[in-house]
Formats: C-alpha cells, structure tokens, sequence
C-alpha cells in the first residue's frame, strides 16, 4: 500500500465541511487503512465585535483540503463527487502527489499553531478610535504596528499636544 499525500480543491469557505464529508466516506466504506489523515490548516484570529473579543479560526489555505491515502481510481471519483469538492490538484487532470517538502512545511504551521493574529491590519498613519483602557474614545494615528507582541504605537493629541503612547491592538477599532 502506498499513502501519499493530495490536496483537494474544495469551494471557498467549505473545507471543514468537505473534511467531515470524507470522514464519513471513510466510516461507511471501512477506509481506515486507505485514507489516514484528513488535515485543514486553520490559524487564530481575534476580533472584536461589540467590544468584546472573539477568537475564531481561519484556514491558511482557502479552498484547500489535504489527505494521505492510498489512492486508485475509484476512490479519487468517489471523493471528487463529494458535495463542495472541486478537483484534485495535479497534472494532466490526474491527482498528483504532493512533495514531501511542500507536506511537512503545511504540518509544521499546523503543530506549531501561532498565537491569535488580528483580523484587522493596521498601517501608519491610518486613523484610529481607542475603544478601552485610559485613554477610552481618544483618537489617534498610528505610527507603528509591532504584530509579533500584538501592539500599536499611537500618537493621540491630548490637551492639544501630541503623544506617543503604545497600546494592544486589541483595545483600537478603525474609523470608517
């Protein structure tokens, strides 16, 4: 039996459905031994919606799904007929096998899970509206985003003068 590593293209936004579809497949036909990973890479974002901050996931790779099976012919059409299942990724409209270098970057980011990113990205000199700590509804622009420890250096005017003040990008909202 050889396991070799695929990726499937799935429609935008339905690769969690298109993993539980194949892990049905997989039950009903008894599959264990042929397909042994399903895997969607997904990261952590923070949003904050009504003040308060949600943290949810998103996939690195849209439309993408990747699994580990012995593959024949009758099983790459079984699973290209899944509902939201596009095609296979390869050439000459055959499955290819990923390479090995290109699978273990993919299951590195998924063991090696980031800490939560933002949703939202800021750039300097974009406007901004401080939604929480002490400085609550001042406004203020952005001179620096240091995404690796989540913080924005701000200068907001207080008493008509301008100072630089560092807060988490958490505690800011965009002004549209």
């Amino acid at each position: 039996m050889a396991l070799y590593w695929y990726a499937i293209q799935t429609y935008f936004g339905s690769e969690q459905s298109v993993k539980r579809g194949i892990e049905n497949l997989v039950k009903e036909h008894h599959l264990q031994e042929r397909l042994t990973d399903i895997v969607v890479p997904t990261e952590d974002i923070i949003e904050v919606k009504n003040n308060k901050k949600k943290i949810s996931e998103r996939s690195l790779y849209p439309g993408y799904v990747f699994i580990r099976v012995d593959l024949d012919t009758a099983l790459w059409h079984t699973i290209q007929s899944l509902p939201k299942v596009s095609r296979f990724i390869g050439e000459a409209k055959k499955p290819t096998p990923l390479s090995e270098s290109d699978i273990s970057h993919i299951i590195e980011k998924v063991k090696n899970r980031a800490a939560p990113k933002p949703k939202i990205i800021f750039e300097a000199g974009e406007v901004v509206r401080i939604i929480e700590g002490p400085f609550a509804n001042f406004t203020g622009i952005v001179e620096e985003y240091d995404m690796e420890h989540r913080k924005l250096k701000l200068n907001v005017s207080i008493f008509g003068r301008s100072t630089p003040i560092e807060i988490l990008y958490s505690q800011v909202e965009k002004i549209v």
